[in-house]
């Protein structure tokens, strides 16, 4: 059995199959209100292989001329982002350790062919306050590290329902996405995964 690094919490079938159709009806309605739109990576502008979209009063959003930060707005719409669903608040204080509220939820989805290559979670004043991380639809196989890059890492698979908590000496652990395993789920009914991920941004 794979022991996991320090701060990082993985709860497999956190959420039963009714939670997450209700969670996915949840996020219909964000997207409705705020539809995907595909990120750019700074400077260069090469389009990311994953699609999203946030709720909450913040949205983390990124494009070529301003790079990686968190903004009120929708950068397509110029709409306020949708307040965040009650469920999130509720799965939120069940797990992340935290008095604190969550100001941000990025929806990240992933089709078939998206990655999300080894990064931090740093793009937040708040780096004390637990990041929590939902998977529907979809497995995937996420990877974990350390705090620093280069460091030595480790994979294992993300089913639907399962909850990621990334706390304490985990806050700043190096993450990503290896692969989709295509039609592993039911959830969606084109497929792919959808990944959310709650933030408390400001101390």
């Amino acid at each position: 059995m794979q022991v996991l690094p320090k701060g990082i919490r993985h709860i497999p079938g956190y959420l039963d199959r009714a939670r997450q159709e209700q969670l996915v009806e949840a996020i219909r309605s964000v997207v409705a209100e705020a539809p995907l739109f595909v990120p750019e990576m700074p400077k260069t502008g090469k389009p990311m292989s994953v699609r999203m979209t946030n709720c909450g009063a913040l949205g983390w959003v990124t494009d070529r001329d301003r790079g990686y930060r968190y903004q009120s707005q929708h950068p397509v719409t110029g709409r306020p982002w949708p307040v965040m669903p009650e469920i999130l608040l509720d799965i939120w204080d069940a797990v992340s350790a935290s008095s604190k509220t969550p100001e941000a939820c990025l929806v990240n989805f992933y089709s078939e062919e998206a990655r999300m290559g080894l990064h931090q979670d740093r793009d937040e004043r708040d780096l004390e306050t637990a990041v929590v991380s939902i998977s529907l639809g979809d497995s995937c196989l996420f990877r974990v590290g350390g705090n620093s890059r280069g460091g030595q890492t480790m994979s294992f698979r993300l089913e639907s329902g399962d909850v990621v908590v990334l706390g304490g000496e985990g806050r700043l652990a190096f993450h990503g996405v290896d692969r989709i395993y295509p039609s592993t789920s039911t959830l969606l009914k084109n497929g792919g995964r959808v990944n959310l991920t709650l933030r408390r941004v400001n101390p």
